[in-house]
């Protein structure tokens, strides 16, 4: 087989950013240098785009003068770093035309995943306790004396807040402010909850869960970044982990929100032994390759995934969550260059494989 066409389809401002190279945190000199690797051209697409009617999408290739806006025949396969819902519309008409879509659905409820890991007796230990709404967090307050709440559809850690007990019927509230500068804590009455925390709890679904106390670095708690993604042969592997170090003072690691991304075994080492750290990594490993292979018998086209794996100081595994679209410049923010840079192979790996074996498996 000849050079082909991978479409790499992005959201519109991205796409828009391509001629100029202001695509975010999403490298495209990584997906070239991935695919010509593996004998294939990257081409940038969006939805819009692409015309399932005839056959034909309008996208951007690089040529020698820069990137070109070029009608070209749809690619047979297409990695999605786009954020799609399940059962959308314009995403399921593509599907149906015939093109090989991985990744096709990338935002997931963390109250869906919860529910479909809880299902298999091997992964539901991984779990911390969990309830959703407001009744969930009536009965949370009652079992746990640390809380986070989170959005259900939630990303990179906005609208998060935890509840921290501290006597009596009396809990002190931590939120963002609307700035996302600082946190603000107020006190919440446990029969009289704020009129603010009913109004979040009410305007969209929140996931309550148990707070893991999470193993720190001088203060600030941290957790493991996972890339798992589907490669050559179409097996899951763990592509690499780095280490999320949460802002001083904060509780969530998100880098976003002013975490910091550290080698993971750097990370490790700080609270556990050389030989204790190392068995972490494995079986943080191991673990994370469970999820995958779990979720993908219910969530078809998933092959691109980020996991958040919580360690507990006495070193204690807990699932934190699932990110659909993985942001995987973090490995490069902890200098780990060449496992940032195999984050983009792998996926054009397996696109090379569905090239010549024709199915997602």
């Amino acid at each position: 087989m000849g050079q082909k066409h991978v479409g790499i389809l992005l959201n519109s401002a991205m796409h828009r950013g391509v001629p100029r190279h202001k695509t975010g945190q999403e490298s495209l000199n990584n997906y070239e240098e991935a695919a010509a690797a593996y004998g294939i051209t990257p081409c940038f697409l969006k939805l819009a785009d692409i015309d399932p009617d005839s056959g034909y999408s309008a996208a951007y290739i690089k040529g020698a003068q820069g990137y070109r806006y070029a009608v070209i025949p749809t690619p047979e396969v297409i990695h999605n770093r786009a954020i799609y819902e399940q059962n959308n519309a314009s995403m399921e008409r593509l599907i149906q035309q015939g093109p090989l879509v991985f990744n096709t659905c990338n935002r997931y409820g963390k109250n869906e995943i919860h529910r479909l890991l809880e299902q298999s007796s091997e992964l539901k230990s991984f779990l911390p306790a969990s309830a959703t709404g407001l009744s969930g967090l009536k009965k949370m307050m009652t079992l746990y004396p640390d809380l986070i709440l989170k959005p259900c559809r939630g990303s990179i850690g906005k609208g998060i807040m935890r509840m921290v007990h501290i006597g009596e019927q009396r809990w002190i509230l931590f939120y963002l402010s609307p700035s996302a500068r600082r946190w603000i804590s107020v006190p919440v009455e446990q029969e009289g909850l704020s009129g603010m925390l009913r109004a979040r709890l009410a305007a969209m679904p929140y996931l309550v869960q148990e707070r893991i106390p999470l193993a720190e670095i001088g203060g600030r708690p941290f957790d493991l970044r996972v890339t798992v993604q589907r490669g050559w042969g179409g097996e899951w592997q763990t592509t690499g982990l780095f280490a999320k170090l949460a802002a001083p003072g904060g509780f969530v690691s998100n880098l976003a929100r002013g975490g910091v991304a550290l080698s993971s075994s750097y990370a490790l080492e700080q609270v556990f032994t050389g030989a204790e750290a190392a068995n972490i990594r494995m079986s943080v490993g191991t673990l994370s390759l469970a999820v995958a292979r779990w979720l993908e018998l219910s969530l078809p086209g998933l092959a691109d995934i980020g996991l958040d794996i919580g360690i507990t100081k006495d070193g204690q595994l807990f699932f934190i969550e699932c990110n659909g679209r993985d942001q995987r410049y973090g490995f490069h923010k902890a200098g780990l260059t060449e496992i940032w840079k195999d984050s983009y192979r792998r996926p054009m790996s397996y696109a090379r494989f569905l090239l010549e074996n024709g199915s997602l498996g």
